[in-house]
């Protein structure tokens, strides 16, 4: 396992070459995005994306999400309707995860046996880098044990991980992140508003931004 800390000046450029890397020969990396540090792996390789469900212990058959570098990126994999581009133009890059309807061929990974596949855009410039070096999306999932809280420094993250930490290639490290909420989640690949978990974008301004 590497760690790399970008909070030191000039460090993002070089671990964002080399969290691409990584994720492109099929690793997983620790890193931070908006809200909360995530465990990032090719969101479309089954073998990727089954190492992020080991290490954090979770439910196969639970639904993980992914970051997008922009909605052009988005576009290739998902149906992106008139409702999810209005979401989108207000919110995006920020704490708001659509859920869209995948397009037909997307198979694998996160798409697999799945009608949908959820959609990040942090307001993150590295996460946006490294899905923009890495010419496809990464798995946007919380890094914690499945059940557990998670944590806000590397160090404790990986305590919490314990034996499965030597599963993750590379640590992008930028700090204890401050608290906050996670993204909100919405299904809107019906074309309707359906929240799945109010986070960080109450309710209220999402039937504002619709209405």
């Amino acid at each position: 396992m590497e760690i790399l800390e970008i909070a030191r000046e000039g460090n993002e450029g070089l671990a964002t070459i080399k969290a691409a890397g990584v994720l492109r020969s099929g690793g997983v990396i620790l890193y931070p995005t908006d809200t909360l540090y995530g465990l990032g792996a090719d969101a479309f390789s089954d073998g990727a994306v089954d190492r992020v469900y080991e290490i954090k212990g979770r439910d196969a058959a639970k639904a993980m999400h992914a970051v997008f570098a922009n909605m052009q990126m988005v576009e290739e994999y998902a149906e992106v309707n008139d409702l999810a581009r209005k979401l989108a133009e207000k919110f995006l890059p920020g704490a708001l995860t659509l859920v869209l309807k995948k397009k037909s061929g997307v198979e694998g990974g996160i798409a697999r046996g799945m009608k949908t596949i959820g959609v990040r855009i942090p307001d993150n410039s590295f996460c946006i880098e490294v899905a923009r070096t890495l010419g496809k999306p990464f798995t946007a999932t919380s890094a914690n044990i499945a059940g557990l809280s998670t944590r806000l420094k590397v160090d404790e993250i990986l305590v919490q991980l314990d034996s499965n930490a030597h599963k993750i290639d590379l640590v992008v490290d930028s700090g204890e992140l401050p608290l906050r909420s996670p993204s909100t989640v919405v299904d809107v690949s019906a074309g309707v508003l359906n929240i799945l978990r109010v986070g960080a974008i109450p309710r209220a301004e999402l039937e504002h931004a619709i209405s």
